[in-house]
């Protein structure tokens, strides 16, 4: 089978790329072991992050560092066996979050993630799926007076990106929110972000959409893409597949293929894990929420979804729900978690890059594009991603610069 471009990697992003690639009149091939949606795109917390012009940075307090160290903290823990294998990332990571280096992210960061509702939007418009959005944004709250004064003062810095947000106080936010039963300092309201109360069925709609465009989803080996003729050729469960052009966007898993080619990229993963709940009493959280204790509670279709902040472990490791059971027992006291609703904790894998950006564009060799690396921004870079590739594989003014998110940034 021939076609123009081969996409590797169903998830968010890689279903991105595929329609905006059949938009400009591409064929296009997508290619996964799974279902479309069904690994790391699967698990997150459903927000489009408007708001999120600062990725999630390597603490560079010491005190922070060595309560870290204790393996307890519920928004971070690690396995002590990868530490070997991850010392290197973890050490470029801590050295791009410096405060000089981590500027330039944060504007770099800015003017791409500007784009990530207005991206998102002409897709649900297209897909009509409307009813598994929310418009109300997503709270962010705190435990104590001094990190809320800090939530403060960073929110109103970031009004220079053009973000909004509300303020609440304790009092304030148990108005506002009454499926908060503890006992809170205030609250940080963002107000445009989108929510997703289903991260899986807005990716197989947005896969609907490619398929309608003329797009060819087929099941088949990641893994054995090599070069051909000119061009590229991957095994699938319909046979060979060629074309001119490929697009890696693998997540997690693009490290590992890339490495078959000799590119060796700072890339590390942040796994982590997620449980719904029936809500207690039959109250209901009206947006997400952040609690600053490392973990979020997110009204889904399912339930409530309890997700964990990041466990830095090898891909393949075992699950250790540590992490969550730790997340549920402060949740449980704080919000309207009732009993469990899944037989086991799900877990998955976010691709970080040690810059915190994303890789977007040619990885150098003839016809070989990279889409990969987004860590906790997947679902809401994953159009806006799919727009800046398409628009550079086929020859258009990108609508950004895309030289900051350029594999070449790391030589």
């Amino acid at each position: 089978m021939k076609a123009d471009v081969i996409v590797l990697g169903a998830g968010i992003v890689g279903v991105s790329v595929a329609i905006h690639l059949s938009k400009r009149h591409r064929s296009v091939v997508l290619i996964d072991r799974r279902g479309a949606g069904e690994e790391t795109s699967f698990g997150n917390a459903g927000l489009i992050q408007r708001e999120g012009v600062a990725p999630h940075l390597f603490p560079q307090n010491l005190l922070t560092l060595l309560n870290y160290a204790r393996n307890q903290s519920t928004d971070m823990r690690f396995q002590w066996r990868a530490l070997p294998r991850l010392s290197n990332f973890l050490l470029q990571y801590w050295w791009y979050s410096r405060s000089a280096s981590y500027r330039t992210i944060v504007e770099d960061y800015a003017k791409f993630i500007a784009h990530a509702v207005s991206e998102h939007a002409p897709l649900i418009e297209e897909t009509d799926t409307h009813d598994l959005i929310g418009k109300a944004g997503w709270m962010e709250v705190y435990r104590n007076d001094k990190s809320f004064a800090v939530a403060r003062a960073e929110a109103e810095e970031h009004r220079r990106f053009g973000l909004t947000h509300r303020a609440f106080d304790g009092a304030g936010l148990r108005a506002q929110e009454p499926g908060i039963a503890g006992e809170l300092a205030g609250g940080i309201h963002w107000t445009q972000p989108w929510t997703v109360r289903d991260p899986l069925a807005l990716t197989q709609a947005y896969l609907g959409l490619f398929r309608k465009l003329g797009g060819q989803f087929i099941m088949g080996d990641a893994a054995t893409l090599r070069p051909a003729n000119g061009g590229w050729e991957v095994d699938s469960h319909s046979g060979a597949i060629i074309a001119k052009d490929a697009v890696v966007a693998l997540g997690p898993w693009s490290d590992m293929l890339l490495r078959k080619f000799g590119r060796r990229l700072p890339l590390g993963v942040k796994r982590g894990y997620h449980m719904h709940y029936a809500p207690r009493d039959n109250v209901r959280l009206s947006m997400p929420i952040y609690d600053e204790a490392g973990f979020l509670v997110v009204p889904m279709h399912r339930g409530i979804r309890l997700t964990t902040g990041a466990e830095f472990a090898l891909l393949d490791a075992p699950s250790n729900p540590a992490q969550l059971d730790r997340a549920e027992q402060i949740a449980a006291v704080s919000y309207s978690l009732g009993e469990r609703l899944d037989a086991n904790p799900w877990i998955g894998a976010r691709p970080c890059t040690s810059d915190m950006k994303p890789i977007i564009g040619p990885e150098g060799r003839p016809g070989l594009w990279l889409a990969l690396g987004h860590a906790h921004h997947g679902l809401t870079l994953g159009p806006a991603t799919g727009r800046l590739l398409a628009e550079m594989m086929t020859g258009e003014t990108p609508f950004i610069d895309p030289t900051p998110y350029a594999v070449s940034r790391f030589g």
